[in-house]
């Protein structure tokens, strides 16, 4: 198989929440399940404040579907969501 490149799209429950301390715990979730592989975090602004996280991970195809990472995410106290949004499969 081959490696893919996925963005996952948290809510955070509210504008006040930190998404920095969410940052860090949605990268030990992703480290469980990708390993120590490549990451990236872009705080997104949606409306009145209220900002989305995007984590972006890469991971090897032969480890499944990477929903089990947002069911994960979704169990965090200061989280209202997780999906993902987008599945790329790398090239190179």
């Amino acid at each position: 198989m081959g490696t893919a490149v996925v963005t996952v799209k948290v809510m955070p429950k509210s504008p006040e929440i930190d998404l920095t301390e969410v940052q860090e715990e949605v990268a030990k979730i992703v480290r469980e399940f990708a390993g120590d592989r490549e990451t990236k975090a872009e705080i997104e602004p949606i409306a009145f404040g209220l900002k989305a996280l995007n984590f972006i991970f890469v991971m090897d195809e032969d480890l499944g579907s990477p929903d089990v990472v947002s069911e994960k995410i979704q169990t965090l106290d200061d989280v209202q969501s997780a999906e993902i949004s987008d599945v790329r499969r790398a090239i190179g």
